[in-house]
């Protein structure tokens, strides 16, 4: 794809780029840079330990309302960001259900909490649910296991993951539905590098785009739109109303470069991907 070759001009030291198009079934439209390469993905790490989650959710072995975290949260509350939780964890800012306050702890705690009900060490639970049977076999959990930030892989890896997440096996459409829409509506929140946000709209471990302004994705975009970033410098995004996925790794930490060359790609690409005039958002 054309559009992919606006990387070239980013002010990175390496990175790779796909794009899956559907419907039909998601395939790979275009890639650039070194699709084995092994970069961090930091944040994005969420998308994986969600799905892990929604796993064990329709195994029976985790329950969404589950009590977890601070008092009153449950495990809908701690993938939503929505626990009162800090984002280090040594203190509780607000009620369960009142403000979206992003936590890494949260998912930490997210992850003893699966560890206890299902038996199996968060790590191995994590590669046996999402990691081995979508062939991710280039991601790998970090020293330290961090269901928050541990990830590491290749744009394989996560292109494999964005076409689970646009054509799900592992959890059925309707969970993961579930998963990809607005929990707890109305909080509002700050979107890490964006700003206060009202609202800042998140489903159960999705970031959801919505009406977020100003934004990571692009104008294009539909509201729907869901996903993750992470301040290692990559992310992905699907938009589920032009039945598109971009995944992009680097090797530069997010920053200023990020939010004028992530936004400006994702328009590029949706609108070469999508036949005709793309939807922007209102």
């Amino acid at each position: 794809m054309e559009s992919l070759g606006a990387l070239s001009t980013w002010p990175v030291g390496s990175a790779a780029a796909g794009v899956l198009r559907g419907p039909g079934g998601p395939v790979v439209a275009g890639t650039v840079g070194d699709v084995e390469r092994s970069y961090h993905w930091a944040s994005v790490t969420k998308l994986c330990s969600a799905l892990a989650t929604l796993v064990a959710v329709e195994e029976r072995s985790v329950a969404l309302d589950d009590p977890a975290g601070p008092p009153g949260s449950t495990v809908a509350h701690l993938l939503a960001h929505a626990s009162g939780l800090s984002p280090s964890g040594d203190s509780v800012l607000a009620a369960p259900g009142r403000r979206r306050i992003y936590s890494n702890a949260g998912y930490q705690v997210l992850a003893v909490h699966l560890a206890g009900r299902t038996g199996v060490a968060f790590g191995d639970y994590l590669r046996e649910a999402v990691l081995e049977p979508l062939a991710m076999t280039g991601a790998q959990l970090g020293v330290g296991g961090s269901a928050a930030t541990g990830l590491s892989g290749t744009l394989r890896d996560l292109l494999a993951l964005a076409g689970e997440l646009m054509a799900p096996r592992l959890v059925a459409p309707a969970t993961l539905a579930v998963a990809t829409t607005v929990a707890f509506a109305g909080l509002d929140g700050v979107l890490p590098g964006f700003g206060v946000q009202r609202p800042c709209d998140w489903g159960l471990g999705f970031e959801i785009r919505d009406h977020k302004h100003p934004h990571w994705t692009g104008a294009a975009n539909s509201p729907a739109t869901f996903g993750h970033f992470g301040q290692a410098g990559g992310f992905l995004w699907i938009d589920p109303a032009a039945a598109v996925a971009c995944a992009v790794l680097t090797d530069t930490a997010f920053g200023p470069w990020s939010t004028a060359a992530w936004p400006a790609l994702a328009d590029a690409v949706l609108a070469e991907a999508v036949p005709g005039p793309v939807p922007h958002r209102p």
